[in-house]
C-alpha cells in the first residue's frame, strides 16, 4: 500500500515535469501561440496527445467500473466513434481549413450570421464547463478518498489546488504547451492500463492469453446487443450515437479542433485524426479488458466496491486495487500518473479552449490592440479557473450516477444544437433569419428534455439512449429551414 506521503510526492513531481515543459513552450507569450501554436505542430505528435485528451478521468476510471453493468457493450459505441472520426476528418475539417478560422465558431458568423456564431460558441462552452468538470471531478473524488481526507483537508482545497496548477502551466503557452504535455500523459495512460494489467494478471497465475481464454471473462463477453431494437444499448442506437457523440464532442468542439488545426496542413490534420482514432480504439478496448479483470480479482481477492455516500461507487474500483490492494508499488505508482495524466490531459486543454472561444466568439478581442488583447486572454484564462472549480465543487452534491454514462447523456442535450446549426451551415445552400436563430435552439433543447424524460413504458418499452443527440440536431435542423429566407 502506498501512504498519502508518496502519492503527494508523485503529483508535485509530475506538475514541476509539467511546468518544465510550459517554461520551454511558453517563452513566446502571444495570443497566436496560445490559440494556434502557431499552426506549426507536427501531426504525429498531436495524433498521439488527442489520445490522453480524449480518455481522460472518464475512461481511465469509469470505462473499467462500467463493465459490470455494461459488459462490453461499450465497445458498440466505440466502433461508433470510429465511423465518427471519419466523418470529421473528411467533412469538418476541410471546412475549417478553407475558413482560416481560429474558433471554430467563427464559420457560423461567416455562414449564417452573428446569432447563430453565439448560439454555436454558448453550446460548447457549456458542454465544455460540464464535460471538464465531470472529468475533473472524477478524478478529484480519488485524491480525496486516497490522500487528502486523511490530512482532514476538504473537497473544496482539493479542486481549487488542481486547478490552480492547471492554470500555473497553461497561462503562457496555451496549445503549444498542451500538445507536448499531451504526449506525456498520453504515455503515462498506456503504461498504467499495460502494467496493470499485466500484474493483476501475475497476481492471479495468468497469462494474458489465459486471461482472455478464460471462464471468468465470458461472463462480461456480451458485446453486441442485438435481442431487442426497444433497449437502449441496442447495437444499432449505440452505433448510431457513437458516431454523433464523436462528430459533436470532437468535429464541433472547440477544445478537440484547436489541436488540430494547430498542424501545419489540412492533410496533415487528417492525417491527425484517422492515425488517433484508430490508436483511441485500442487503447479503450485494453481500458475495458482491465474492467473485467478488475472484476474477476476483486471477487477472488473478496474486495468490497468502495462506498460514496453510503452506496457502492463503481469508478473507486481500480483506485481501491491499486492503492489498497497487494498488487506492489509499480502498479500504485503507475495508477497515480496515469489517473494524473488522465486528469489533465483533458481539464488543461479544456482551460485553455474556453478561454480562447470566450475570447473570440464573446468578447471579440480581435479589435483591440494586440497589449490590450493578451491581457484579456490572461483575464478570461483566471475568470474560466474559478469558473471550473465552482462546477466541480457543485457536481460533488449533485451527481449519483456513472460519470461516463452520466457525460453521453449531457452531451445529447448541449451539443444537438451545434450539430444542427452546422449540418445546415455544411449541406444546404440556405441562409436564415438570424435573429430567430434563438428560439429554434432552445425550443430544440427544450423538447429533447421533455422526449429524454418519458418513461419507456409510454413508448411501449423503448428506451431513449444516446439517439437524443441525432434526434437534438435534426430538430434544430428543421428548425433552420422552417427560418430560412428564399433565394435572392
Amino acid at each position: 500500500m502506498i501512504s498519502s506521503l508518496s502519492i503527494l510526492g508523485l503529483i508535485i513531481g509530475y506538475f514541476l515535469v509539467l511546468i518544465g515543459i510550459a517554461y520551454f513552450t511558453g517563452q513566446e507569450d502571444s495570443n497566436e501561440n496560445f490559440f494556434k501554436a502557431n499552426r506549426n505542430s507536427p501531426w504525429y505528435l498531436v495524433a498521439f496527445g488527442m489520445v490522453g485528451a480524449s480518455l481522460s478521468g472518464v475512461t481511465f476510471i469509469s470505462v473499467p467500473g462500467w463493465i459490470k453493468d455494461s459488459h462490453f457493450s461499450y465497445f458498440q459505441v466505440v466502433i461508433g466513434y470510429l465511423a465518427g472520426y471519419f466523418v470529421v476528418a473528411y467533412v469538418l475539417l476541410p471546412v475549417y481549413y478553407k475558413n482560416n478560422v481560429t474558433s471554430i465558431y467563427e464559420y457560423l458568423n461567416t455562414r449564417l450570421g452573428k446569432n447563430s456564431h453565439k448560439a454555436g460558441a454558448f453550446f460548447f462552452f457549456i458542454s465544455r464547463v460540464l464535460g471538464a468538470s465531470f472529468r475533473l471531478f472524477l478524478v478529484a473524488i480519488v485524491l480525496q478518498k486516497f490522500i487528502f481526507d486523511s490530512w482532514d483537508i476538504p473537497f473544496e482545497i482539493t479542486v481549487i489546488l488542481s486547478i490552480v496548477l492547471i492554470w500555473v502551466y497553461t497561462q503562457k503557452g496555451g496549445i503549444k504547451t498542451i500538445v507536448f504535455t499531451d504526449i506525456l500523459q498520453t504515455t503515462l495512460m498506456i503504461l498504467s492500463v499495460v502494467l496493470s494489467i499485466t500484474y493483476i494478471n501475475q497476481a492471479l497465475d495468468w497469462t494474458f492469453s489465459d486471461f482472455i481464454t478464460s471462464t471468468e471473462l465470458s461472463q462480461f463477453s456480451n458485446v453486441f446487443i442485438t435481442e431487442s431494437f426497444l433497449s437502449r444499448n441496442h447495437l444499432f442506437k449505440s452505433f448510431i450515437g457513437g458516431a454523433f457523440v464523436t462528430i459533436c464532442m470532437t468535429g464541433l468542439d472547440q477544445d478537440m479542433m484547436q489541436k488540430n488545426l494547430s498542424c501545419r496542413t489540412l492533410k496533415d490534420a487528417q492525417k491527425n485524426m484517422i492515425v488517433f482514432s484508430f490508436i483511441l480504439v485500442i487503447v479503450t478496448g485494453l481500458f475495458m479488458l482491465l474492467g473485467a479483470l478488475l472484476y474477476i480479482y476483486a471477487e477472488k481477492e473478496g474486495i468490497e466496491i468502495p462506498l460514496m455516500n453510503g452506496s457502492p461507487k463503481t469508478d473507486l474500483l481500480f483506485p481501491e486495487i491499486a492503492l489498497n490492494g497487494s498488487l506492489g508499488i509499480t502498479v500504485a505508482v503507475t495508477f497515480i500518473l496515469g489517473l494524473i495524466a488522465a486528469a489533465y490531459s483533458s481539464a488543461d486543454s479544456a482551460l485553455t479552449s474556453l478561454t480562447t472561444s470566450f475570447c473570440l466568439d464573446f468578447l471579440g478581442i480581435r479589435k483591440y490592440d494586440k497589449i490590450k488583447q493578451k491581457k484579456i486572454r490572461k483575464k478570461t484564462h483566471i475568470g474560466m479557473s474559478i469558473m471550473l472549480m465552482l462546477v466541480v465543487i457543485l457536481f460533488k452534491h449533485i451527481l449519483d450516477r456513472n460519470i461516463i454514462d452520466s457525460l453521453l447523456t449531457v452531451a445529447g442535450f448541449t451539443y444537438g444544437p451545434l450539430l444542427g446549426l452546422f449540418a445546415f451551415g455544411i449541406f444546404t445552400p440556405y441562409k436564415i433569419h438570424d435573429r430567430y436563430v434563438w428560439f429554434v435552439v432552445l425550443f430544440s433543447v427544450g423538447l429533447i428534455s421533455i422526449i429524454g424524460n418519458i418513461d419507456a413504458s409510454t413508448l411501449g418499452g423503448y428506451e431513449l439512449g444516446y439517439e437524443l443527440l441525432p434526434l437534438n440536431g435534426l430538430i434544430t435542423f428543421l428548425g433552420l429551414i422552417l427560418i430560412r429566407r428564399k433565394k435572392n
